[in-house]
């Protein structure tokens, strides 16, 4: 068997005792280790094959762990953990017990920053390099960002911050033109401008804010990037490095389809082919419910508006965008300019779907309070990705979003718990509200598999819940999509008609005069939600029950307070006692 240099390499220091006439075929056998592990465990696979030789070097010049690497993302990272020690146990990313997707402070000292969501890389780097500074130490601190992730506010506080100091900081921008979907806005235009060599050297917004700037030069050239990060290693106070890199390098079908290779799933490690799935039959997913229904609706509205954080494509706006593209807007990865984006435009009359992941509207929580509801602007907030979403892990679940909008004012909060029930409530908030509202609803797929495009829709009434199942000694009460295993579970352990079984799809307004009905008739009563149970529904329920002086025994079951890690979502769902056997298991100890 041919010795491989990779196999070799278990840190960076190991790394360092290589010839640099040998790192290219090094960044081979990297490239080819990241393919064959992610085309059987699937992952986020492009943006780790465009900085195969970046992060060669950079390790390769920088003393790492001691000088300081923070990845903005960490979509980036898989190379990154394979030579930081992690090469034995790659095989485990991101699975349950396994390594995570993204760099992790408690994984690896070479994680020196937990990340998964976009541009901290910046913040958190002159935040060390002062530090440093503070204590008399002289390390370097290094942030890698991309075109994508530079383009959001955040990421333009820290550069204004650091254009003010003498920080031993060092900004990378890994230009390849895309995130997950293209960029997108202005400031993508500038770079292209650049890379092409259109912008007047005086013209550099870079150089305006105090920064050393080099480049642009090929991400991909080993030589350049080694000696451009030697010669920055001798410059003081912030520096930025310009790269150009291709997303999916290395992997012909990766390079031509950057959108689908970001996370391909499972594919040939040879030909790139992604393996075929069949979805005869299969139920829809609930995001393409969302942006096929937001379509039809917005054929008969023309007021009707759809916006998205650079999530066209994961939230199925991307409809939309092709069906209306002047009332379709990508705003990049901007969660605070999104919603208050949609607010101005409902100050306008204009009816407004602002579609956003769950964990991302965490980024825009002021706004949603200041901009939205304080001034009771009917914004439709679409919250894809609601509950436990799976592999991704703690950065991505949206388990925090029935808690955090619960207790905001004039704010409507519903939880689907089916195609059909999205599809209307989607239809009931385009008439128009008095309030804004957040709809929520799961990663993947429902339980419907005879979906079909609607064409007819059902006005739903706000604040109503509804009773599924008829009971004479416990109530289950569920919220969205939850209703389908506690459903299941009650088939199973229930043949006396000992369990009824509520839908509670409006968190807020709670429905009190079904409430004191559940309250005065059953002493038992389950609540079941997909998100975490302090603050969440459950918590709702409890609270209705302390004010009105009720003495039900009341069993929450739910995300219990704590960070939930990578799995499969019905292994996290064990994990949380929220799979059908645990909720049969809850009922038998009951009935």
């Amino acid at each position: 068997m041919k010795s491989t240099l990779l196999s070799h390499i278990n840190n960076p220091t190991d790394l360092r005792q290589l010839d640099v006439n040998q790192l290219p075929q090094l960044a081979q056998e990297l490239r080819q280790c990241i393919i064959d592990i992610v085309s059987v465990k699937e992952g986020h696979l492009g943006a780790s094959l465009g900085v195969v030789e970046l992060t060669i070097a950079l390790h390769y010049v920088f003393n790492t762990p001691e000088d300081l690497l923070v990845w903005d993302v960490g979509h980036q990272a898989y190379g990154h953990k394979i030579l930081t020690e992690r090469r034995t146990k790659f095989d485990t990313n991101r699975q349950l017990g396994g390594i995570s997707g993204f760099p992790k402070r408690s994984e690896s000292v070479y994680d020196t920053f937990g990340v998964g969501h976009s541009s901290t890389s910046i913040s958190a780097a002159l935040g060390m390099a002062i530090a440093s500074q503070l204590k008399g130490e002289h390390k370097h601190h290094i942030a890698v960002i991309g075109d994508a992730s530079i383009a959001s506010g955040m990421a333009f506080e820290g550069l204004n911050h650091a254009g003010v100091t003498d920080a031993n900081l060092l900004v990378i921008l890994n230009d390849n033109a895309i995130g997950i979907d293209p960029s997108v806005g202005a400031l993508k235009n500038y770079l292209t401008a650049v890379k092409e060599g259109k912008n007047p050297k005086q013209n550099n917004m870079i150089k305006s804010l105090n920064f050393n700037y080099s480049g642009p030069i090929d991400g991909h050239d080993l030589n350049a990037l080694i000696h451009e990060l030697q010669r920055l290693k001798k410059v003081k106070g912030p520096k930025f490095l310009h790269i150009i890199t291709t997303k999916g390098k290395g992997l012909q079908k990766a390079e031509e389809d950057q959108v689908k290779y970001h996370a391909p799933g499972k594919f040939d490690a040879t030909t790139g082919e992604i393996h075929a799935k069949s979805e005869t039959h299969l139920p829809p997913k609930f995001q393409d419910v969302f942006g096929l229904t937001l379509v039809e609706l917005a054929r008969n509205n023309p007021k009707i508006i759809g916006i998205t954080p650079a999530m066209p494509s994961g939230s199925s706006m991307k409809f939309m965008m092709d069906a209306f593209p002047e009332r379709a807007f990508d705003v990049g990865i901007a969660e605070q300019h999104a919603v208050t984006l949609s607010a101005g435009m409902a100050t306008q009359g204009m009816v407004v779907f602002c579609a956003i992941y769950s964990t991302f509207l965490q980024r825009a929580y002021d706004q949603v309070i200041h901009d939205v509801a304080l001034q009771n602007l009917p914004v439709i907030f679409c919250l894809d990705r609601a509950g436990l979403v799976g592999e991704d892990g703690a950065t991505h679940h949206g388990v925090f979003d029935l808690a955090y909008l619960r207790c905001i004012p004039n704010l409507i909060l519903y939880a689907p718990k089916d195609e059909i029930a999205l599809q209307n409530i989607l239809y009931t908030a385009s008439l128009g509200l008095n309030h804004p509202i957040a709809i929520r609803y799961p990663r993947g797929r429902g339980a419907n598999a005879d979906w079909k495009k609607p064409t007819a829709f059902e006005r739903i009434e706000i604040g109503k819940a509804h009773k599924l199942k008829k009971g004479k000694k416990i109530a289950v009460l569920t919220t969205g999509t939850t209703a389908t295993h506690a459903a299941k579970a009650i088939e199973e352990v229930d043949d006396s008609n000992k369990v009824a079984h509520y839908d509670f799809g409006f968190v807020k307004p709670l429905d009190e005069v079904l409430l004191h009905k559940i309250c005065n008739k059953f002493a038992t009563i389950i609540t079941i939600e997909d998100g975490t149970t302090t603050g969440g529904f459950g918590s709702a329920i409890l609270e209705f029950s302390a004010k009105n002086d009720y003495i039900n025994e009341v069993f929450l079951c739910g995300v219990p307070d704590t960070f939930v890690e990578q799995g499969t979502i019905d292994e996290l769902q064990q994990l949380c006692n929220m799979d059908v056997d645990a909720l049969k298991i809850l009922l038998l100890d009951l009935i």
